[in-house]
């Protein structure tokens, strides 16, 4: 099993911004195989939607750091790690503008992005973007359309309903060829639709937090086996979408509860890649990369 860790960008990790180097160079060496990011722009005081089941928002996201500064600092300060986005709101992002963030910490890790994509669920963010929330599924599949045209032609020239590339010349490509694979995250009918139809790979979750859980394969392999169905409909491989094991600890989950999940998934399903969530389980920089430590050698000392 592949195990990786969020960077310091949430919650209390998010104070200390100067440590992300530590963080991704130390995590690096202690084993980790994997460094990630997510994409949260506010925390509504009066939330329309609330994160999560219990309807509100999560004080780990009143304090945020930008996820594209955090992988570019990744990308400098290691030299195996792959850097994933879990997961960036494309429809926020001109589609222009996100190509060349990503091309560029593609080309800067020398090709170790993993950009992992979806639509969030907060309407105060859609409305603090300026961007129709209603549209946020059109706008995704229009993104994922000019970025395979972005990665492939040169010169580039999209035009869609929400977003338009006049002819450019593109001369710089991602150093992953032909492009860097796209995962999509979400579980809606809709998103796994498009994630069977056209991703690269799924990112399925799991949430460690109460003392009475318990890792339970079907949450993991139920969906997975929905999602490799859809894809057969549509014509494709399904052993061909890759999976990559978000595991998301509650303030009250515990190492061993994650580690549980990690080597829970890697006897049970067909996950080879599993990543941490820090934010709620961190205190701050050392006591993360002591979590890091713990994971990684109780994963795969059992």
């Amino acid at each position: 099993m592949r195990i990786g860790f969020t960077l310091p960008q949430l919650g209390a990790l998010a104070h200390y911004p100067r440590e992300v180097t530590r963080f991704a160079r130390q995590a690096e060496q202690l084993g980790a195989d994997s460094l990630w990011v997510g994409d949260r722009l506010l925390a509504p005081v009066n939330p329309t939607v609330g994160y999560g089941s219990d309807g509100t928002i999560p004080r780990a996201f009143h304090a945020r750091l930008d996820p594209f500064v955090l992988l570019s600092i990744a990308a400098v300060s290691t030299e195996h790690v792959q850097i994933g986005t879990n997961v960036l709101n494309a429809p926020w992002y001109p589609p222009a503008v996100l190509a060349r963030s990503l091309t560029s910490i593609d080309l800067v890790s020398g090709g170790r992005l993993i950009p992992g994509l979806g639509v969030g669920w907060s309407p105060e963010e859609y409305l603090a973007v300026g961007v129709p929330m209603a549209q946020r599924g059109a706008r995704l599949d229009e993104c994922l359309d000019a970025l395979e045209a972005y990665w492939s032609d040169n010169p580039v020239e999209y035009h869609g309903a929400y977003w338009t590339i006049p002819a450019t010349y593109t001369d710089l490509k991602p150093a992953q060829h032909p492009r860097p694979p796209i995962y999509l995250g979400g579980y809606s009918p809709a998103a796994m639709r498009r994630a069977a139809r056209r991703a690269d790979g799924w990112l399925p979750v799991v949430r460690p937090g109460s003392a009475a859980w318990e890792f339970s394969p079907a949450a993991v392999n139920d969906p997975v086996d929905r999602l490799r169905n859809m894809a057969t409909e549509q014509g494709r491989d399904p052993s061909q979408l890759d999976l990559i094991l978000r595991v998301y600890p509650t303030a009250e989950g515990t190492v061993d509860q994650v580690v549980d999940a990690i080597t829970g998934a890697e006897q049970h399903t067909p996950v080879e890649h599993a990543f941490v969530d820090l934010m709620e389980i961190a205190e701050d920089v050392d006591h993360a990369l002591e979590i890091v430590n713990q994971v990684l050698e109780r994963s795969r000392n059992t």
